[in-house]
């Protein structure tokens, strides 16, 4: 992934020993190209768990679980931070913090999206303390399907999300490691 790395150097701003914005490559505008590369790395690794549904959280992880799900050749579902008018009020949900938004948020989806049957790969953007993570797995959960996974752009295992996850046997794959942010410097790891 030297080819993702060298994109994250070039367009990734460090705000604070904890925060590295990637608004010109992930989270705000998206290049088609390298997002349809992150998809196909992770529909190779996870090929032989017979996923079903890749699911992610709103918003900046959609594209590239839309891209995991196409070459994997299944649906992607996503759950929703904000209620509508148009809202399954039978939906399963959990009550999230950000650590970027620094806000308390509901996750939600429809029940009719995930199911007992289903084998779900969760791909996600960004990794850090894992709070929004363990949410969107509890509703996998309480869904009854069996999760496959998590498959991660960025890993940042300075902070306890993936460590955590992955002490509770959920099987963590990232495509990058960054170890730390400090002095306004991205240091990679693996």
């Amino acid at each position: 992934m030297e080819w993702l790395k060298e994109r994250i150097m070039r367009e990734g701003v460090v705000l604070s020993d904890q925060v590295l914005k990637l608004d010109a490559l992930l989270t705000h505008q998206v290049d088609p190209a390298l997002i349809m590369e992150m998809g196909r790395e992770f529909a190779e690794r996870f090929k032989e768990q017979e996923v079903t549904k890749v699911v992610t959280l709103e918003s900046s992880g959609i594209s590239v679980a839309f891209a995991t799900a196409h070459h994997l050749g299944v649906p992607m579902v996503f759950a929703r931070r904000k209620k509508t008018l148009l809202a399954d009020p039978d939906a399963l949900s959990e009550r999230v913090p950000s650590f970027t938004k620094g806000i308390v948020t509901d996750i939600m989806v429809s029940r009719q999206f995930i199911t007992e049957n289903d084998r779900v790969l969760f791909i996600d953007d960004i990794i850090a303390n894992g709070d929004a993570a363990r949410g969107l797995i509890k509703i996998i959960h309480r869904a009854g399907a069996r999760l496959v996974g998590l498959g991660v752009v960025i890993e940042k295992s300075f902070q306890a999300g993936a460590r955590t996850l992955r002490e509770q046997d959920v099987r963590v794959e990232s495509l990058i490691d960054i170890t730390s942010l400090e002095n306004g410097q991205v240091h990679f790891g693996k």
